[in-house]
């Protein structure tokens, strides 16, 4: 059962068993398997902002939205056609390996396999 302080992740792991995708906290499992959906069906048409570069531009959602966290690493988070944040990706330390960490998820999310795992 989830516990009801921590909540409800999920994360997409590419073939090499990586995780190249972190969800949102979820209050439940259901709410977390809405999200899975959600990845499933925004990750393969999303539109790539690259908050990084000056004057970039703007897209509409849904988007993974390419930034530099606080420890100069490239990160990115996917967001919804409603703007809601739905995933993260950890940090990269080039721009050419968050490059490599979207492509997958992009060509694989949609045929992802769900398997729910209970931490004891």
């Amino acid at each position: 059962m989830p516990d009801s302080i921590n909540g409800v992740k999920f994360v997409l792991k590419a073939g090499n068993g990586e995780v190249i995708l972190t969800s949102e906290l979820h209050k439940s499992l259901a709410t977390s398997k809405s999200g899975i959906e959600s990845v499933k069906n925004n990750a393969p048409n999303a539109a790539i902002e690259d908050q990084t570069v000056e004057g970039f531009i703007t897209e509409k959602n849904p988007k993974f939205e390419i930034f530099l966290n606080k420890n100069n690493e490239y990160c990115f988070r996917l967001k919804a056609k409603n703007g809601q944040v739905i995933a993260m990706g950890d940090g990269y330390k080039s721009k050419p390996s968050w490059q490599n960490g979207i492509a997958p998820i992009k060509k694989n999310a949609a045929d992802a396999t769900v398997v729910v795992e209970e931490k004891k």
